[in-house]
């Protein structure tokens, strides 16, 4: 018998909006790309919608140690989703991006097919807004307001053209 992790989500019955079966087909869309664990099922049980997913091993970002290449694998990440017309709506929060041996986005309950900002809103939450995320990943590569200014800058290109290698190339350099 194989075992592995996994998490079931049951909705609630209390919840009218909650319904897992957008979720359920982003995770099918995202299958085989790296940015989300796999959807091993999803059903309704007792008439409450219900999804099992693998497991993402590691910590949410809020609580982990970043390293350069999990910024990497972020920007990445999070542009796939931007270049695939899914914008996950809670990316800036830091719950949903799991920090392990990779990095994993989780939890596209709010996500949708609309105009994505992903890769934005990932690079506002790691380095330009005001909160422990971003100090963390300040004072840990000893970023200045250059570098701030730059990376703001190349988020601002990306909006415009959708190249993501200006960003790439100043995480690269730290």
């Amino acid at each position: 018998m194989h075992e592995e992790n996994v998490i079931i989500k049951l909705a609630r019955p209390d919840s009218p909006r909650y319904n897992l079966s957008r979720e359920a087909e982003i995770i099918k869309v995202l299958e085989g790309r790296g940015i989300t664990p796999a959807l091993i099922e999803y059903g309704t049980f007792e008439g409450l919608d219900y999804l099992i997913r693998r497991f993402a091993p590691g910590e949410p970002i809020l609580y982990a140690d970043v390293e350069k290449q999990h910024l990497i694998e972020i920007v990445k990440k999070t542009a796939l989703l931007d270049a695939l017309g899914i914008d996950h709506g809670q990316i800036q929060g830091g719950k949903h991006i799991i920090i392990g041996k990779g990095v994993w986005i989780i939890d596209f309950e709010k996500a949708g097919f609309r105009k994505p900002k992903n890769l934005t809103s990932a690079i506002a939450m790691l380095f330009l807004n005001d909160n422990s995320i971003s100090k963390r990943i300040i004072t840990k590569f000893g970023l200045n307001s250059d570098f701030l200014s730059l990376i703001m800058e190349a988020a601002e290109e990306y909006k415009r053209s959708r190249n993501v290698e200006g960003i790439l190339s100043l995480i690269s350099s730290l």
